[in-house]
C-alpha cells in the first residue's frame, strides 16, 4: 500500500510542482492574426501582367549573365598550378620533398612530406 502511494506521489510531483498559481497569470490579449500586405491596387491602364512577366524574364536575363562572368572568373582561378596541380596537394606553393629521415607531418593537408 505505502508502494503505491509512493509511485503515485512520485508519478505526480512535476504536475504539483509546474501548476500555474492564479495570481501568476496575467491576463493576455485577444489572438490577432498577423495582417497580410494587400497587392496594391492599380489600374489596368498602368499594369500588364505581360509587361510584369516581361520584366522578371530580363530580370532572369541579367542574372544569367553576371553568372556566367563569375563562373569565367572562377574557371581563370582553378586554371592556376595550386588547384590544378596535383603535386600541390591543396597548398598554395607546392611543398618541398625533404628526405626521409626530415620528413614533416603536414597539419594542411595531413600527409607527411
Amino acid at each position: 500500500m505505502i508502494k503505491k502511494l509512493c509511485l503515485l506521489l512520485i508519478a505526480l510531483a512535476p504536475y504539483v510542482l509546474l501548476a500555474q498559481n492564479s495570481i501568476d497569470v496575467e491576463p493576455t490579449e485577444a489572438y490577432t492574426p498577423p495582417k497580410r500586405h494587400a497587392l496594391p491596387v492599380v489600374s489596368t491602364h498602368q499594369f500588364t501582367y505581360d509587361a510584369y512577366y516581361d520584366q522578371l524574364i530580363v530580370e532572369y536575363q541579367q542574372r544569367m549573365k553576371d553568372n556566367v562572368r563569375k563562373y569565367k572568373r572562377l574557371g581563370k582561378e582553378l586554371e592556376k598550378p595550386q588547384y590544378s596541380d596535383f603535386a600541390y596537394f591543396g597548398h598554395k606553393r607546392k611543398p618541398k620533398k625533404r628526405a626521409v629521415g626530415k620528413r614533416k607531418y603536414c597539419s594542411e593537408c595531413e600527409i607527411v612530406h
